[in-house]
């Protein structure tokens, strides 16, 4: 099973609505056995918060549901357990190389990319909306980057098979 991590700084807007999307698009697309997601944030501060009203109705008018989804930091596991983690922006991919435990080759194995390397048409970086109200927005960035992302997916899953 290939397992994403989806991160952001609090995982109560951006990382949550990836994950949604994600899980939406895994589960039409019937790969729900080929394909584990998840999201965290880089900060503990919002533990065990649901996300952001504001995201969890922007993604219900998209489709989406992720109210029942919970706020995690990242944790040491998480760089072992996942193949890939898909930061939200450059602080979010800073903040996880230093989280990374070093001198162990477990921790090594996940690899860090900046989400919109699947939507680079969006530039480099999916903006915080919680301060600029922008969630319609970074939904749209966020669906294009999981529908590039999955295609990619099953495109080198194809090869393999």
């Amino acid at each position: 099973m290939y397992k994403l991590l989806f991160v952001c700084a609090g995982n109560i807007c951006r990382s949550p609505t990836a994950e949604g999307i994600m899980r939406r698009l895994v589960k039409e697309q019937g790969l729900e056995d080929e394909i584990s997601i998840d999201s965290a944030g880089t900060s503990s501060y919002h533990s065990g918060d649901a996300p952001d009203k504001r995201s969890v109705i922007c993604a219900a008018e998209h489709g989406v549901d992720i109210r029942n989804l919970r706020s995690r930091p990242v944790r040491a596991e998480d760089f072992a357990e996942f193949d890939l983690i898909l930061a939200m922006d450059s602080m979010n991919i800073y903040d996880l190389e230093y989280r990374r435990p070093h001198g162990d080759e477990r921790y090594s194995h996940a690899q860090i990319e900046l989400i919109l390397k699947y939507a680079p048409e969006y530039g480099r970086e999916v903006p915080d909306p919680y301060y600029h109200n922008g969630f319609d927005r970074v939904f749209e960035m966020l669906e294009t980057a999981c529908q590039n992302l999955l295609a990619e997916l099953k495109n080198k899953n194809n090869k393999k098979g």
